[in-house]
């Protein structure tokens, strides 16, 4: 019974939405980098007004109770661009989260094209990031971190 019980949770868990479906930090960090350029090219075909400047892995140095895989970004991009590709990302499945987002105008740009019309554009930088499926039988770090914890206790309480 238990083990019907396992396998069901197992399959709800798998439809749910929210985890990335690599299996690997490495193999998310590529996903996610793919997932990055898919909608740039989709907010703007040829990367006329939006393109990727950089992105790199970020290691993890804090341990949470989901691993988190995390890719910095840079991008040139026009407004509507920008805010198409930040919609795209946070609406999209697997979920997918922006943070420590900076936006700067560049004036330079737009002195040059003031004539023409065109608006100013935008260097932008953030964190994009998600989050890997647990592996069955696992329990996550802080999980197993209080697990620990509560046995030494006990062990300690029974002397």
């Amino acid at each position: 019974q238990v083990e019907k019980q396992l396998a069901a949770a197992i399959a709800q868990q798998a439809k749910r939405p929210g985890f990335l479906p690599e299996a690997s930090a490495e193999l998310a960090t590529a996903g996610l980098v793919q997932r990055l350029e898919t909608v740039v090219v989709q907010a703007s075909p040829g990367n006329r007004s939006c393109a990727i400047t950089n992105r790199s892995p970020m290691p993890q140095a804090t341990r949470e109770r989901f691993e988190r895989v995390v890719v910095q970004v840079r991008l040139r991009c026009g407004t509507p661009e920008l805010a198409a590709v930040l919609h795209s990302l946070e609406s999209g499945t697997p979920r997918l989260f922006v943070d420590n987002l900076n936006v700067l105008s560049q004036h330079y740009s737009y002195l040059a094209n003031a004539g023409a019309g065109n608006s100013a554009g935008l260097e932008v930088s953030f964190d994009l990031y998600g989050y890997l499926r647990p592996a069955p039988g696992t329990l996550p770090a802080a999980a197993a971190n209080s697990a620990a914890d509560s046995g030494t206790q006990g062990a300690g309480d029974a002397n």
